[in-house]
């Protein structure tokens, strides 16, 4: 598919937004110190300022698709057994209707549902409270359509891809490995070996370009099966590869796994690399 260059030198101009992917791992990440939230928040600091923020959040999975048509977006605690910390805490970010209403209008003959219920999970305002602390980027989620297959959305991405000529961040949201049920309470535990392999695969591809095998990742066998138990989490990528354009530089910014099986990597596009935090 795309033939992307892999360079830390190249920036796209300032009519152009780059695309995003994050690894957002624990909810706990909006309050600690540490590589990752550091460079998330140096990636915030050195990004063109964007007019508005669209997320793909694999926490937000769901039958058909929607977008956050609210003009205040509530902030969602999607978790349980956290610190009283997490709870309480409220993401000041206003949405942006006529944004979502372009949104719908750009994807038909899809019917794109203009959502007043939803708001701002923590694959979104976890990330973006270190990225835009103040919150002063209009922000709106699209939900991943858990019926449609791994090309959909990867073209679905394509369509989305003229936003980044109207000032708009598209970012992606979740984990490339991301399984649970191998989780290893320790952080310095070592990445299970399926969980490297995965990762590795995954990030050959994304350095030469080529999309197919990361659209089609179920070809990756039995690392894949362990990686992608549910493609929740997986699916953000092929948007974020749908809405790059042969151009873009494409740059790893974190590639780590914690806890045996989470992978961290975030990659974007059409940007400079960012210092090491």
């Amino acid at each position: 598919m795309s033939d992307v260059k892999n360079t830390s030198m190249h920036n796209l101009t300032s009519d152009q937004m780059p695309v995003v992917f994050i690894g957002h791992g624990s909810p706990m990440a909006a309050f600690e110190d540490n590589v990752f939230t550091r460079t998330w928040a140096a990636l915030g600091q050195t990004l063109p300022r964007p007019k508005a923020i669209l997320c793909v959040s694999a926490h937000w999975y769901v039958h058909g698709a929607r977008i956050t048509a609210m003009q205040q977006p509530r902030t969602i605690h999607d978790f349980q057994g956290f610190p009283d910390v997490l709870y309480q805490y409220h993401y000041p970010a206003s949405g942006e209707p006529l944004l979502a209403q372009r949104i719908v209008e750009l994807l038909k003959p899809m019917e794109v549902i203009a959502d007043q219920e939803w708001g701002f999970d923590h694959g979104s305002w976890t990330l973006l409270k270190h990225m835009y602390p103040l919150g002063d980027v209009p922000l709106l989620q699209l939900s991943i359509d858990r019926s449609k297959p791994a090309d959909w959305h990867y073209e679905l991405g394509r369509r989305l891809a003229v936003l980044r000529t109207e000032g708009v961040l598209i970012l992606g949201s979740g984990n490339i490995v991301h399984n649970l049920r191998y989780l290893q309470w320790n952080e310095t535990a070592q990445a299970l070996p399926w969980a490297r392999e995965f990762d590795q695969y995954v990030r050959a591809a994304l350095e030469r370009g080529d999309h197919q095998p990361l659209v089609s990742y179920q070809q990756a066998g039995e690392a894949a099966r362990l990686s992608v138990p549910t493609p929740d989490h997986y699916l953000p990528l092929l948007y974020v590869l749908g809405a790059s354009e042969a151009r873009d530089s494409v740059s790893v910014l974190l590639d780590e796994i914690v806890m045996g099986s989470i992978s961290m990597m975030s990659v974007v596009y059409g940007h400079a690399v960012v210092p090491s935090a």
